[in-house]
């Protein structure tokens, strides 16, 4: 059986970015990151993966978890540098 560390090792996403898709569809660590890696494999699975930490990100400072909400910034910020939005087509 696979522990989470050899899950998280075998994920092009970061613990926090998968914890951000568990967040977000409600879901435990592991399936999040099947559904992470699943979402990179496509450029509109990368916005999904944008657009979800931003939902969770407004969700917490709707609540006023503002510690929290600054977490999510710091795991956007990653996500961007590690995997950016896909260039806009004209």
């Amino acid at each position: 059986m696979l522990s989470l560390q050899d899950v998280l090792d075998y994920c092009d996403l970061d613990e926090g970015e998968i914890a951000a898709v568990a967040e977000h569809e409600h879901i435990p660590l592991t399936i999040a990151a099947e559904v992470g890696e699943a979402l990179l494999a496509s450029p509109e699975g990368v916005v999904k993966l944008h657009t979800m930490i931003i939902e969770n990100m407004e969700h917490a400072l709707e609540r006023g978890h503002t510690a929290h909400a600054q977490e999510l910034v710091c795991t956007y910020r990653h996500l961007q540098r590690t995997h950016p939005l896909p260039n806009a087509r004209v």
